[in-house]
């Protein structure tokens, strides 16, 4: 994890019993959400108001599915 925030002693534990290659993964992960960019979408002209349907599931509105 980055050294700004401390683990909890609960997930230092847990990772205490992981192997080193998963241990190696979980770090690897961290470093590349910690540099990732946020991701600037276009607003969609004509779209559906409020959250976007494929990040929540929502694949219907009032019944009809819609989009797909």
């Amino acid at each position: 994890m980055s050294d700004k925030t401390p683990l909890s002693p609960e997930e230092a534990a847990r990772r205490a019993t992981l192997s080193d290659v998963a241990r190696r993964a979980l770090e690897e992960a961290e470093t590349r959400q910690a540099n990732a960019k946020p991701v600037d979408l276009p607003t969609e002209l004509g779209g559906r108001k409020g959250p976007e349907a494929v990040r929540y599931g929502d694949w219907e509105k009032k019944g009809i599915a819609i989009d797909f």
